[in-house]
C-alpha cells in the first residue's frame, strides 16, 4: 500500500468515525464514554495523517 493510499483510507475511517460522533450525540441514550472514544479514536486519526502528511 503507498502512502497516497494509505492517507486516503485514514480519511475515511476519520470521516467515518465523525458521522459516528455526530450520530451518537443525536441518539439521546448514547453512553457519554462511548462519545469521548470515539472522539479519541478520530483524534488519533487526525494526528496519524498530519504526521504522515508532514514526512
Amino acid at each position: 500500500m503507498s502512502l497516497t493510499s494509505h492517507i486516503q483510507e485514514l480519511k475515511k475511517k476519520h470521516q467515518s468515525l465523525s458521522e459516528a460522533v455526530e450520530h451518537a450525540q443525536r441518539s439521546p441514550g448514547t453512553d457519554g464514554l462511548r462519545i469521548a472514544d470515539l472522539k479519541k479514536q478520530k483524534l488519533r486519526i487526525k494526528e496519524e495523517i498530519a504526521r504522515l502528511t508532514a514526512a
